[in-house]
């Protein structure tokens, strides 16, 4: 037989396509949760075999394996399975509800906390939803070791304040970057009254579904020159693969101070008053004084008792309401919100109206692109009172005589008081505050190969802000015949990002996650304010209602950065963990020749758990070590602190420059080097414990440095320079335990515990103290360190306020003998303002229907120092009244008290000294929720999946030794130049707030 050798060579050529695909065949399929949402990253080993794959962005993957063979299936936070291959076959994952397991938001990705060489703490929508206060910081309170979280007062604009890990700066800005999906958040106070707002007031808890803070260098050195303070990472609510869901969220409260201090009534005032007269031989012109402030009343027989602290403290309420609508499948998902938020506060004439709304949509456009956006509206109406400062604010109504009537009989405000009737001000003037604010991110999201993926993003912020000041020609100081203030701020942000992402296992055990990008920010704020008087009447409300423009400001400033970062995490075996990152920023607010930096990043893991000696522990089923070191900057030092300006000076109608500020080429960021060693341990699958020890030092501290009049240095007289060093160190534990989980019946503890001490390492001028009104930053003391006269009681034979010496004798030795002339003494660092010991404590019960949760927070080693002490517990030294303390006051020889004896105008004791100092320790009770689900099958009958009715508290117990009004309570007049840290100044307390609420799912 003859064979045709062409057709040989086919017949050849198809038999062995035939055996490599026999040789070579695959498996194709896909990895979802128990919502159908894909996983990406997910290994898939064929048993027996060395070969593998991973799943790639949308849980897809392709294994050469054939029918029948057995493929294992695994991946952090979930149980390892094993299936039979099959064509096109879907594997489902089961959480296993590892804490250690927990997804953890960074910059431009996430990371597990098992595989997470950072420090990095989280709370999620569970830990803050139904908690009813109208910022998300306070939300935080007692659930982040190392994070310090602080109103300065009770009003509801009131600013916060958030220390991570300690005051890193003295004189630049202290507040962490806030980071909401990708977009860095404009945090800038834009108020004009005095006391600041808090621009977060625009977000609301309700769209939030995680918080993640950045506390080591390791994780917060992609964010370089503006990491140094840590950094805040917001991720908002998405929605994923299933069925829509329709929720619907209701509550309302009441509010009251935490805590008010006793004043002396009527007739214990005049009784003071007359008795301090007395000792001063001036009883006539007291009582002369009696008869203004009583107008007409009888005084002598307590006609008149007002309580001007029940004027100016009220009851307060809340009204929280909000709803979603989420849901989505393989190609798009969608999540819309809406809330409304209504806050009256406890501050007299103090009020919050918020609405906000969020749109979240992703699409996949194909199998290689997605694309989506985010975009947020909210604005926010205040009604807002002046600052603690000012003698109109309602606080500052507990220093009117009680023996003054609040109001007349007609119901007008009393204008013959002691110092400016508040309730003028509240009936004959307004001061609102409106933020309007938009966020949005458009972003495309390419899938170059498998294991590489290119996103591009493009944020915007926008913080829109007016106030108006009006005042009524019956308004206190008012002698215009009316006049209105009117502000517009706006204040945009815009950030550009490109970067790639590489991510893939090698071998089985090599896993390499990358990121590579560049990233432009730019930034611009413009204000003008405008102010007008003379009005014919107090109907008219508006600039254009005035007779004349007296005065008007105008000013537009903008920055910008320019990054490119990049970070390599690369793990072995699952056990032995690498991380390197850097970034470098240029930034036009630094000096020429200082005008870029360099931030790198090292940390490195070894889970010893994983080893063989370790493996199958069944009591220690988890341990890791850790450690990381990096550098990070604060770029808050204003926009323009390294150039040389000019301010126009007209005279005459002529316009004209003066020479303002020297420039400073070399000035730059602050620069902070943090080193960060740690264990985590896991016990029985139960217990999880972390320990970490950090190192903060801040380098090139920036200060205004005089310079001598020959120099020319303008109207400042100062050059701003990077001089200055100080260092943050400190312990963190966190436990968190299951201590009870059964099918009906489950309790959770987490506990955690931070110390702290920020101490100056260097300042300028060869370390020259800086001295401000009660504090002092020397090298070797803590930032801010109170600086006061030592207060040491009273001398008993003849009532005189006791101060210590305090003075250097011949010998080198500290004088401690006491004097009643205060010129004799010295001052001396007397307390710290920063706590050096913070805790909280959490507990989550849930049995059946119920769920009970409830965290305390303590904080130990701080003091505060009342300034207002001279004026209102001063034994009567003038009119204003006095706590009820001064009734233990001196008034014999032999009598034993703290308390001078009462000499009207006499200054005996009322001068700066610790006497007005006290340690603020407490422990309170920060938020407590008792919850009651109704059964599955009743709320499916009612057409719904999922009905609660609440209770919760906030602040509603607090334990402490505090004299003052709260051991949180700050006062809030305050400036870069003037910060008042740890000061209390007729300061409001915060609201110890009880609501009642429903949550209805449909």
């Amino acid at each position: 037989m003859k064979i045709n050798l062409k057709h040989f060579l086919w017949l050849l050529l198809v038999l062995f396509v035939q055996v490599a695909n026999a040789q070579g065949g695959s498996i194709s399929g896909k990895v979802t949760d128990a919502k159908r949402v894909p996983i990406p990253g997910v290994n898939i080993i064929l048993k027996g075999t060395k070969i593998s794959t991973q799943t790639d962005f949308d849980g897809n993957f392709k294994i050469a394996a054939s029918k029948g063979d057995i493929l294992i299936v695994s991946y952090v936070s979930f149980a390892t399975v094993q299936v039979a291959a099959s064509n096109l076959m879907t594997i489902e994952l089961v959480e296993t509800q590892n804490e250690l397991e927990a997804v953890l938001v960074v910059g431009y990705g996430t990371q597990t906390k098992r595989n997470s060489t950072d420090n990095i703490a989280r709370v999620t929508t569970k830990d803050i939803q139904q908690i009813p206060v109208s910022n998300l910081q306070n939300a935080l309170v007692g659930k982040l070791a190392g994070v310090q979280v602080t109103q300065t007062n009770g009003k509801v604009e009131g600013g916060i304040n958030i220390r991570v890990r300690g005051a890193a700066s003295i004189s630049a800005g202290s507040q962490p970057l806030y980071v909401l999906d990708g977009i860095p958040l404009i945090n800038d106070d834009e108020s004009s009254n005095g006391a600041p707002t808090n621009p977060l007031l625009t977000l609301s808890t309700s769209e939030i579904e995680s918080i993640d803070v950045l506390k080591d260098a390791s994780s917060a050195a992609i964010y370089g020159a503006r990491g140094a303070n840590g950094v805040v990472i917001i991720t908002t609510k998405k929605g994923k693969d299933g069925k829509g869901t329709f929720s619907i969220n209701f509550s309302q409260g009441v509010s009251e101070a935490t805590h008010k201090k006793k004043w002396l009534n009527a007739t214990q005032y005049v009784e003071l008053l007359q008795e301090a007269g007395r000792n001063v031989n001036d009883l006539e012109s007291v009582e002369d004084e009696f008869d203004y402030l009583a107008q007409g009343t009888d005084w002598r027989n307590g006609e008149v008792n007002t309580d001007w602290q029940k004027e100016a403290l009220k009851t307060g309420y809340t009204t929280d309401a909000d709803f979603s609508v989420s849901g989505g499948d393989d190609k798009t998902k969608y999540f819309f919100s809406g809330s409304y938020n209504k806050t009256i506060g406890i501050v007299d004439s103090n009020s919050l109206e918020r609405l906000t709304a969020r749109s979240n949509l992703s699409h996949k456009v194909s199998e290689r692109f997605t694309a989506g956006m985010n975009i947020g509206f909210s604005r926010s109406a205040i009604d807002r009172v002046q600052d603690d400062n000012a003698f109109t604010t309602p606080l500052q109504s507990v220093a009117q005589a009680p023996i003054s009537q609040a109001r007349l009989a007609d119901g007008t405000p009393n204008p013959n008081t002691e110092y400016a009737n508040y309730l003028l001000a509240k009936d004959n003037s307004f001061w609102k505050t409106i933020m309007r604010r938009v966020t949005g991110k458009v972003f495309g999201e390419l899938k170059i190969l498998r294991s590489l993926k290119f996103n591009s993003d493009f944020s915007y912020d926008l913080l829109s802000q007016t106030e108006d000041y009006w005042q009524g020609k019956n308004a206190p100081f008012m002698a215009t015949d009316g006049a209105v203030f009117a502000t517009s701020v706006n204040t945009e942000n815009y950030v550009f990002s490109n970067y790639f992402t590489f991510d893939k296992t090698f071998a089985e055990k090599h896993t390499i996650n990358a990121v590579a990008g560049m990233e432009f920010n730019k930034y611009n704020r413009r204000y003008q304010d405008v102010q007008s008087i003379y009005f014919p009447n107090d109907n008219f409300q508006t600039v254009d209602g005035g007779a004349e423009v007296n005065e008007g400001h105008g000013s537009e400033t903008d920055y910008a950065f320019v990054s490119q970062f990049g970070r390599l995490n690369y793990s072995y075996d699952g056990k032995y963990l690498f991380k390197a990152s850097i970034r470098r920023d240029g930034s036009s607010r630094f000096g020429k020749n200082n005008r870029f930096g360099i931030f790198p990043a090292f940390s490195a893991g070894w889970i010893m758990s994983q080893e063989s000696f370790l493996k199958d522990n069944p009591v220690l089923t988890y341990l890791k070590l850790k450690g990381s070191w990096g550098k990070l900057g604060n770029a808050e030092i204003g926009n323009f602190a390294s150039r040389q300006l000019y301010q126009t000076n007209p005279y005459n109608l002529k316009s004209g420059l003066t020479f303002d500020q020297p420039g400073n080429d070399d000035l730059t960021w602050e620069k902070s080097t943090q080193t960060d060693v740690g264990i985590e341990i896991g016990f029985l699958n139960k217990i999880t414990f972390e320990a970490d020890y950090y190192q903060k030092d801040t380098d090139g501290l920036l200060f205004d440095v005089p310079l001598p009049k020959s120099a020319g240095a303008g109207t400042t007289g100062t050059i701003s320079k990077n001089i200055g060093k100080i260092r943050s160190n400190g312990f963190e534990f966190t436990l968190n335990t299951k201590n009870i989980e059964t099918e009906e019946f489950k309790w959770n503890t987490s506990f955690n515990i931070t110390t702290n001490q920020s101490k100056v390492k260097s300042l300028p001028n060869n370390n020259t103290d800086i001295i401000s009104d009660y504090t002092i930053n020397r090298v070797g003391e803590n930032i801010s360190s109170f600086y006061l006269v030592q207060y040491a009681g009273v001398d008993s034979q003849n009532g005189d306020a006791l101060f210590v010496k305090n003075t250097r004798n011949a010998d080198g030795s500290i004088d401690k003998s006491t004097t009643n002339d205060y010129s004799e003494a010295k001052r001396v660092i007397s307390g710290n303002p920063f706590p050096t010991l913070m805790s909280g404590l959490t507990n989550t019960i849930l049995y059946k229907g119920v769920d009970f949760t409830f965290t305390f927070q303590g904080e130990w080693g701080a003091s505060i120092y009342n300034s207002a002490g001279i004026y209102q517990s001063a034994a009567a030294d003038y009119f204003d009244n006095q706590t009820a303390d001064q009734l233990n006051r001196w008034q014999k020889p032999g009598d034993i008290t703290n308390v001078p004896q009462a000499r009207f105008g006499g200054s005996n004791g009322t001068q700066n000294s610790t006497r007005y100092l006290d340690k603020s320790d407490f422990i309170r009770l920060r938020n407590v929720t008792i919850g009651y689900s109704l059964p599955k099958k009743t709320v499916n009958n009612m057409g719904m999946s999922n009905l609660r009715v609440y209770v919760t508290a906030v602040n509603l117990l607090t334990f402490t030794n505090y004299n003052g009004t709260d051991p949180e309570a700050r006062r809030d007049d305050i400036s870069r130049t003037s910060p008042r840290v740890g000061e209390d100044f007729y300061s409001a307390p915060p609201a110890r707030t009880i609501a009642m609420g429903v949550n209805i799912n449909f």
